[in-house]
């Protein structure tokens, strides 16, 4: 593992924190209480701003104002062409403004600045641009009644949504839940990671400048005990969605239940496996395993950490990853040289390595990585473990750092029924030539999502989301669509009719 935290060489941007108020009814207020929060640097641990720390009484404001827009406003009323319209705009200005929204999430989660700009703000914008396309082709059906009556269906939106959104990708997940739901005609309060408040917040304002109007899009940063459970118990919320770990989406879902039954959408934790085949290309199939474990520091619901290999080409596969690991450059996310950053908070971080302490103490074997990579920040070399079995924490619990357990296999029989040992069922992978080898196992996975001699494979015409205990509902396609939106039958009687 080489390190990048020496003499920078490497331009870091300027960057001048704009927004540090929760956003409410289209203004930037600070909390009712007065209470602020800091936001860390993971690079260096120091405190880049104090941003305004949102709890029930806000979000009690922040859902009033979605509920008048909702109820008495323009957006779900406007033809979908013309909310489309703004999205389109919207998008244009996340666009421009891309190096400065990539840095906020570099400063804030720790994340690659050059992935930012090429893909993660991009793919934000791209995502409005996909809906608001679908904005104007929303519709229901006529129905062929059995009676003499005229029936027929309606999609409506779904009214206030509250949208609680993780620190890993403050920016995609965002997106993923704020563009349908515009598209849908909804109005919103989305609680961003208390880790990473800063881009949601300009997106915020953007989406004013856009001209989406006041009371639409509400930003109520704060923490998850506070205003996140008081957005899941809210009696005028219609419906939540959260991203997140499995333990607080069983509290999200209970605070539905218990207060007004509003439907939940969940994508919460994963334990992917990919599977290599004998007959993979073992320089491919490693290069794959590295990016599906280590992309974004292996701080991704959809990592990649529960390897299988057949045994004809384990040695090899095994001796090439720990060398490609070696290689990997750790350091500040601004170098465009570097492939990691550091791991977004002290917490995080701090987990990361107890795992491998406990992979360590139940008997596994330390390849390579292992141990912190810097005096200063959230660094972590990347980590292959080897001999690891099915019943360890580290091949069952998600760790979400740059920690990969390698693990042999004979038969496809054999190698489904570990893949499946798992609560959780969120994204798989296969590498194989062989297409009866992939169609049998891509059935065969309990998962969301298999993808095949390749990895993450997003795209926004791609439903994504979990099964078991990685969730329910889908972001992202048009399933993404649906979730916002109910379905309403109207029925008229016909008379003298010539036909049904």
């Amino acid at each position: 593992m080489a390190a990048a935290n020496g003499a920078k060489g490497f331009e870091v941007p300027e960057l001048d924190i704009k927004f540090t108020k929760l956003f409410i009814n289209g203004q930037f207020v600070d909390a009712a209480s007065g209470k602020t929060f800091e936001t860390r640097d993971p690079r260096t641990g120091e405190v880049i701003a104090r941003i305004a720390e949102g709890d029930k009484a806000d979000i009690d404001l922040a859902v009033k104002a979605a509920r008048e827009a909702f109820d008495n406003g323009p957006w779900p009323r406007m033809p979908g062409c013309a909310r489309a319209r703004i999205m389109h705009k919207f998008a244009d200005l996340v666009d421009q403004h891309v190096e400065e929204l990539a840095a906020l999430d570099t400063v804030d989660a720790g994340k690659l600045f050059m992935m930012g700009k090429m893909m993660d703000i991009p793919g934000g914008a791209n995502l409005l641009r996909y809906y608001a396309g679908a904005a104007d082709k929303i519709h229901g059906e006529t129905l062929k009644m059995a009676r003499p009556l005229h029936g027929y269906t309606l999609k409506e939106p779904v009214g206030v949504v509250g949208h609680i959104v993780p620190w890993n990708y403050p920016t995609t997940m965002f997106f993923f839940k704020v563009s349908p739901a515009l598209a849908a005609g909804c109005t919103m309060v989305v609680k961003p990671a208390e880790q990473t408040p800063l881009s949601a917040l300009f997106y915020a304002y953007l989406a004013k400048e856009a001209g989406v109007p006041d009371g639409v899009l509400n930003v109520v940063p704060g923490f998850g005990p506070t205003a996140g459970a008081a957005m899941a118990s809210h009696m005028d919320v219609d419906k939540i969605s959260f991203t997140g770990s499995t333990e607080v989406g069983r509290l999200v879902m209970q605070a539905a239940a218990l207060s007004n039954l509003k439907p939940v959408s969940l994508e919460l934790g994963g334990k992917s496996p990919v599977i290599v085949f004998d007959d993979a290309d073992v320089d491919m199939a490693v290069n794959l395993v590295n990016m599906a474990t280590y992309m974004n520091k292996g701080e991704i619901c959809v990592a990649g950490t529960r390897i299988y290999v057949q045994e004809g080409i384990y040695d090899a596969f095994v001796k090439k990853s720990v060398e490609l690991a070696k290689k990997s450059v750790v350091g500040d996310p601004f170098n465009p040289n570097v492939h990691q950053g550091p791991q977004v908070d002290k917490d995080q971080y701090e987990k990361v390595l107890k795992y491998i302490d406990v992979g360590k103490s139940e008997g596994a074997t330390l390849l390579t990585g292992g141990k912190p990579c810097s005096d200063k920040g959230y660094y972590i070399e990347p980590t292959i473990f080897t001999d690891v079995t099915d019943d360890m924490s580290i091949a069952q619990e998600e760790i979400f750092g740059p920690v990969m357990a390698l693990m042999k296999f004979k038969t496809v029989e054999e190698v489904i029924q570990k893949a499946n040992s798992t609560r959780y069922g969120l994204a798989a992978g296969v590498v194989t030539k062989n297409i009866d080898t992939m169609n049998t196992v891509s059935r065969s996975v309990r998962s969301g999502v298999v993808w095949v001699n390749c990895y993450f494979a997003f795209d926004p015409d791609a439903p994504f989301g979990g099964c078991k205990m990685s969730g329910f509902g889908k972001d992202m396609g048009t399933d993404a669509l649906e979730k916002y939106m109910h379905t309403k039958t109207v029925v008229t009687p016909l008379y003298n009719t010539p036909w049904l």
